[in-house]
């Protein structure tokens, strides 16, 4: 049994981030696990061709650690994981990660205050607090076809891609149209015999402001960082400006889907195609992607578009709901991830036995800011509900949200407590609130069903508005929104854990 002051879980973005926090304020008595073996999360698991980041380079990066040397404005996968690999190795945390450890389940211990966490490898670690930094975009969804199980080719998610597979010349299915498979499908479009697109719904694809970085800009960079700092602020603020449509301001979400026609009419000429390739929902109501390439990899002779449905997979084709068979060597899954439905994978029992998953399953996912659940002490989420993004960087959200809980944890520290845990009345007035600032939004208004969304249509996915709003209900701490176990001397140190 291992014994530790914070147990963090993940070693993508978020979980990195909240362990260079801990060593910066001084406190090292923490493990990472790590079910992989290398760190990354989502940019060590999408190795596809093309995996990129929809975000700018200099906005999807660490404020802390600003890199000069990205090489493009939008950043690859491989350089975006030399760069979390890089910060691993500046704050030695290497040391503190377990690798190829996976959480199983979590139990709260209420008469040690501390939190049991047990690992698929018969492994237990006891924490005065846990933090799940695993992010919602890591378990592939694979739809349940019929007939899948009886398809005799290959068949692989874009997030497990079978890099041993040649598809030089082969006739390939594509499962989805969203941001995955708008970067890869125009990669391999001019080497596969042919290419079946298959797609429910077309997205909104915008023109993407792409392309490398000059050595002379970068050299800038190095040498005077205020110029970056006002480089990443101004794309910030940019992109800031899309919360504006997205949350009811019209003509802003109309000036996007104009450049969204045109570019789709500057691309393809075919009129057929382009009638599939429309949206007939508001922009903004699924996820934007930004492509300047993916168009033109539709319009080759090898490639069609498929808009009706799979009614069945069989050993060498699939058929759709017209009856029409089409043979097809390989199957491709750009579906996606379980989302809103991953939390249902959730082992974690807090105070009085309570289950997270059945709870959330029965009553909706339900925190405080995304990060802390009444019934839960200790327990912090990092991206947790509702701190998604569709408009700017959830790098900037993860670094909000690691200086909240640092800041719970020193409240508890500070006070002589045991424990930490948000009142379930001040959990339900956020909720309640963002709930309807959610209603009025594009998400659900736009005319379209989307991942955002649960099982009952509700959205648990999206923060409904700007960022700096979200920035400033995180800067401080209110001690009055949270119940303090075992504290010896409250008054004094609540008051100052709320700077």
């Amino acid at each position: 049994m291992i014994e530790t002051e914070t147990v963090i879980v993940g070693t993508g973005f978020s979980g990195l981030g909240m362990a260079i926090r801990l060593i910066k304020e001084g406190r090292t008595d923490f493990v990472v696990l790590e079910k992989a073996d290398d760190v990354g999360g989502t940019w060590r698991d999408n190795t596809y061709p093309g995996c990129a980041c929809d975000v700018p380079s200099h906005m999807y990066s660490f404020s802390f650690e600003p890199n000069p040397n990205w090489s493009r404005s939008f950043s690859t996968q491989p350089e975006i994981w030399a760069y979390l690999r890089r910060l691993t190795d500046k704050y030695r945390l290497r040391r503190h990660i377990r690798f190829g450890v996976e959480v199983s389940g979590a139990r709260w211990d209420e008469a040690e205050s501390r939190w049991q966490v047990s690992t698929t490898d018969g492994r237990e670690l006891v924490a005065r607090f846990l933090v799940s930094g695993v992010g919602a975009l890591h378990i592939p969804n694979i739809p349940a076809l019929p007939g899948l199980s009886t398809f005799a080719g290959r068949a692989f998610h874009s997030a497990r891609w079978d890099h041993d597979y040649d598809l030089t010349g082969k006739r390939v299915a594509v499962i989805g149209t969203g941001a995955s498979a708008i970067q890869f499908v125009p990669e391999i479009a001019g080497r596969v015999a042919e290419l079946h697109l298959y797609q429910r719904t077309p997205a909104w694809v915008l023109p993407r402001p792409d392309g490398p970085i000059a050595e002379r800009t970068k050299a800038v960079f190095r040498s005077l960082p205020p110029v970056q700092r006002l480089y990443r602020n101004a794309i910030y603020w940019a992109a800031e400006s899309m919360a504006l449509g997205f949350n009811g301001n019209t003509w802003l979400l109309r000036a996007g889907e104009w450049l969204g026609r045109r570019h789709l009419r500057n691309q393809i000429g075919d009129r057929e195609l382009r009638r599939k390739l429309t949206p007939r929902y508001t922009l903004g109501c699924k996820r934007v992607l930004g492509s300047n390439t993916y168009y033109p990899a539709l319009a080759r002779d090898n490639v069609e578009v498929i808009t009706d449905g799979i009614a069945e997979v069989h050993a060498h084709s699939i058929v759709t709901a017209d009856g029409r068979e089409r043979p097809v060597d390989a199957i491709i899954f750009g579906t996606g991830f379980h989302v809103t439905d991953a939390f249902d994978r959730l082992r974690i029992t807090g105070r009085g036995g309570r289950d997270l998953a059945s709870e959330w399953r029965r009553d909706g996912i339900r925190t405080h800011l995304g990060i802390t659940v009444s019934g839960f002490p200790n327990l912090f989420f990092l991206l947790g509900p509702n701190t998604g993004l569709g408009h700017n960087s959830v790098v900037f959200m993860i670094e909000s949200q690691i200086r909240y809980i640092a800041k719970a944890m020193r409240l508890v520290l500070g006070s002589r407590a045991e424990a930490i845990e948000v009142r379930a009345g001040v959990q339900e007035r956020f909720n309640v609130d963002i709930q309807r600032k959610l209603a009025r939004g594009v998400w659900s208004t736009g005319g379209c069903s989307s991942w955002y969304l649960d099982s009952t249509g509700v959205n648990r996915t999206i923060w409904p508005g700007f960022t700096w709003r979200y920035w400033l209900q995180t800067r401080r701490i209110n001690p009055a929104d949270f119940e303090l176990v075992g504290s010896r001397e409250p008054a004094r140190v609540l008051q100052g854990a709320s700077q």
